[in-house]
């Protein structure tokens, strides 16, 4: 029996399955599709997603393969205009190391992952698309298409806004219509001649037929591709996605010419929807990404909030398959639904929104946490309004010359002090708990600090007395 089967190979699967194998799981990931996604959608990664690809020991050839944000360029047909940053720009500091957004095309970050997860000795099933879907109380049994049946002791639908899981689960899902208007969305390489810089992205915000972006993508073999993103303004538009098409729109909208269009390497149609689905799990199967929720492209959330929802559920599954509380599994669907209805609002905001919207910390996923969640501890009473609370997201820093990331990155928990002294601190585990004594440090004051091995503080006090017992609760450590 496999320990978990992840249903789907996009970027929430691929992190999902990473994480597991790292953590000695025995995860099966099958997709339907016989390769990986070709395409750019998904294209920027915000800071929080940085970081946990960091942990994950990805981040590096996420950076090699990929650009900062380029300076967008307002056009009125063939006049370029206004020049502007949609992204908030911010210097690296100790405690956010990765502070803008990283462009990079979905593609290009699901080959770095699959490449890692090979690394840690995973693989894909390609042509495996789920069909059927069955649990009981000691597992899950899962039909393929390619004739296999899987019996898994957990299952997670990672497998997009037309997740077949969740309809076989009959999970619904609440939500809206964002815009009416038909969108189209392409990878172009267009020819060196092309008058279009790739310092630059274009927006014709004025066309008549419906506004069109035009952003350059970082390409491995150096060649002009941009990723076009185009809506329609009639709303019974259908959407040419052929090659022809592809061409045709953009010379009928921008300075392009049809000779410009070399190659159109991908080409999708949607209109923008936000959705929720009312549970994120049942019994033994889990919703994750699209599968669970569904946002606009605006504001470059839906990928971001994914790969999210695959770091919140891996050291879960891996801690109640090696003998932690069940009850641990129900924190999943506790901590995620709260995030991913508020990043629902705010990408449906700026979708709507008339006027072009600056993109600041809202977007970046640094905010996030979880003081509400049954998982939280807080045991320190009048703190300051500032101060780094129980539920949190734990900040890098290097206080007395280690570096907090480092310490956190791997599968274990870490028990921190900072500013007390390390004989203050009790004896665990080393494998599953790490203890680390760093100096005072003002992001973190002074105190100890569980930080869970998603990089979010669980356990926060001026002293240890009480942690081994949230721990031992937790499966983590023996006497729970």
């Amino acid at each position: 029996m496999t320990d978990v089967l992840v249903v789907g190979a996009g970027p929430t699967g691929l992190v999902l399955a990473a994480d597991l194998a790292r953590r000695g799981v025995d995860a099966l990931l099958v997709e339907r599709a016989a390769g990986l996604f070709p395409g750019s959608r998904g294209k920027g990664l915000q800071p929080r997603t940085q970081e946990v690809l960091y942990d994950l020991g990805v981040l590096d050839a996420i950076r090699a393969a990929g650009t900062e944000y380029p300076t967008m360029r307002m056009w009125e047909g063939a006049e370029p205009g206004q020049e502007w940053d949609m992204m908030e720009r911010s210097e690296p500091s100790d405690q956010v190391p990765f502070p803008d957004g990283w462009l990079i095309p979905q593609a290009r970050t699901q080959e770095v992952l699959h490449a890692r997860l090979r690394e840690l000795g995973g693989e894909v099933r390609f042509g495996a698309g789920l069909t059927g879907l069955a649990q009981d109380a000691s597992g899950v049994t899962a039909e393929l298409d390619d004739g296999s049946t899987v019996r898994a002791r957990y299952a997670v639908a990672a497998d997009g806004g037309r997740s077949t899981v969740r309809g076989l689960l009959g999970i619904g899902m609440t939500g809206e219509t964002v815009d009416a208007k038909p969108m189209l969305v392409a990878d172009v390489r267009v020819t060196d001649d092309a008058p279009v810089p790739d310092t630059h992205w274009h927006v014709w915000p004025k066309a008549a037929e419906g506004t069109v972006a035009f952003c350059p993508l970082p390409s491995p073999d150096g060649g002009r591709v941009f990723q076009l993103v185009a809506q329609y303004a009639d709303e019974s538009a259908l959407p040419d996605t052929s090659p022809a098409g592809v061409a045709k729109l953009l010379a009928s909208r921008t300075v392009l010419s049809e000779e410009h269009v070399a190659e159109v390497l991908w080409a999708s149609d949607f209109r923008a929807r936000a959705a929720l689905a009312d549970r994120f799990r049942s019994g033994r199967v889990f919703l994750a990404g699209d599968a669970a929720h569904i946002h606009s492209p605006a504001g470059g959330q839906g990928l971001n909030t994914s790969v999210q929802d695959a770091y919140n559920l891996s050291w879960k599954l891996a801690a109640v398959l090696a003998g932690a509380p069940q009850s641990l599994l129900d924190s999943y669907e506790e901590e995620r639904i709260p995030v991913a209805a508020d990043i629902l609002g705010v990408s449906t905001r700026i979708h709507r929104s008339e006027t072009p919207v600056k993109r600041g910390g809202e977007l970046r996923q640094l905010g996030i946490g979880y003081r509400e969640s049954a998982l939280t501890e807080e045991t320190r009473a009048d703190l300051p309004e500032d101060a780094l609370r129980a539920g949190d997201r734990a900040p890098d820093g290097r206080p007395g010359g280690l570096r907090l990331f480092d310490a956190f990155r791997g599968p274990h928990w870490t028990l921190l002090g900072v500013g007390v002294e390390g004989a203050a601190l009790p004896t665990l585990d080393g494998e599953s708990v790490r203890t680390v004594s760093v100096p005072a440090y003002e992001a973190y004051g002074t105190g100890v600090f569980l930080v869970r091995p998603d990089g979010y503080v669980g356990w926060a006090g001026d002293a240890a007395e009480g942690v081994v017992e949230y721990l031992a609760q937790a499966g983590v450590v023996a006497g729970g």
